[in-house]
């Protein structure tokens, strides 16, 4: 059986078109993510569970002129600082997450993961 170069090339890419077309039909519709590095599957877990803001987050977001639009933020754009944050098999964890914001400047937030639920411990700046 030899096939030319064309006729190989041709059934390459129909395969590869009824592929990409099935996964399309399969997955549309779905929540799908590809969460594979540390850092996403932290700040996804992190985000499926009810937010608790403890009494010294809530002073440290108005001495900051914070909103909830800016933590929600932080579990989209934040990175996880694992070096410094204090992870163990058992929860409670307590993560810190750092984020830029162009406008206001650098932040940590300081986040203690329980069983069922997150906690907004506090915020402050992040040292140069």
């Amino acid at each position: 059986m030899n096939l030319s170069f064309i006729k190989r090339l041709a059934y390459y890419l129909g395969g590869v078109g009824l592929g990409s077309i099935l996964l399309i039909f399969f997955l549309s519709g779905k929540k799908t993510s590809c969460d594979y590095g540390p850092n996403a599957r932290t700040l996804k877990f992190l985000k499926n569970k009810p937010l608790i803001i403890s009494q010294e987050a809530i002073d440290n977001i108005t001495d900051y002129s914070l909103d909830t639009i800016t933590i929600n933020k932080v579990f989209e754009d934040g990175n996880i600082n694992f070096s410094k944050s204090q992870i163990s098999n058992d929860l409670p964890n307590t993560y810190i997450l750092e984020i830029d914001f162009k406008t206001i400047g650098k932040y940590d937030f300081h986040f203690k993961a329980h069983i069922d639920s997150v906690q907004l411990i506090s915020i402050k700046p992040s040292p140069l």
